[in-house]
């Protein structure tokens, strides 16, 4: 996979960054790692893995997600977690999806033969919420709006030309795909329970934001 580059964006992950880095090795494919330079545990947890590290100008999961994407030269990119909830099996099919017919490829926890040892009751109620809202009032086809393990070319993730600099990113890069006629599908997905760490995304705060995101972008 030495067209493929996994994105990850890094925050207090010393724990599992690591071990997450480690399983992707053998795909032979690049790594970038994106993370704020005060994040000492987490940069010394990898010094020593063959990644490429990149230092946010400023701070947020868009943010690091953005800059990254920036910093690809490889025709494929994916967007991968770093507390180790994706399953790089996935990879490779999505990958081939993406050669041979769709630019963006997304991942689903709530198709059938897919699921998640890491989604609550309250993030799940969301989700559903969020994709509906999607569906309905911006034409998407999509079940799992807030997952980002998605893969795609790299070329269309450039064309997007992301704003976000928090989890509203989320809903902007399927919003986007659609105005701009970019092709896309979804799979299933099964995400594993986190290695370590703790979640980043406040669901009140968080799910606020993206509400109020996606009601501007339907007058935009």
């Amino acid at each position: 996979m030495k067209e493929l580059t996994l994105v990850i964006p890094a925050k207090f992950e010393s724990d599992s960054l690591p071990k997450v880095i480690s399983e992707a090795e053998s795909l032979n494919c690049k790594i970038l790692v994106i993370l704020e330079e005060n994040d000492i545990e987490t940069i010394k947890a990898i010094q020593e893995k063959k990644v490429k590290i990149v230092y946010q100008s400023s701070k947020g999961y868009g943010n690091a997600i953005r800059e990254g994407i920036q910093k690809v030269d490889t025709d494929f990119m994916c967007i991968f977690n770093a507390d180790g909830s994706f399953d790089p099996k996935y990879l490779e099919e999505k990958l081939l999806l993406c050669k041979e017919k769709y630019e963006l490829i997304f991942s689903s926890r709530y198709l059938d033969n897919a699921g998640s040892d890491d989604d609550t009751i309250l993030t799940k109620i969301g989700n559903f919420f969020f994709s509906k809202f999607g569906n309905i009032f911006f034409g998407l086809k999509l079940s799992d709006i807030l997952y980002t393990f998605i893969l795609g070319r790299t070329s269309s993730f450039k064309k997007l030309n992301l704003k976000s600099n928090d989890f509203c990113l989320c809903v902007e890069i399927p919003i986007k795909a659609k105005k701009l006629n970019i092709s896309y599908n979804e799979i299933p997905s099964y995400e594993r329970k986190r290695i370590a760490g703790f979640k980043k995304v406040k669901e009140f705060r968080d799910g606020f934001k993206i509400l109020t995101y996606m009601i501007k972008s339907l007058f935009s």
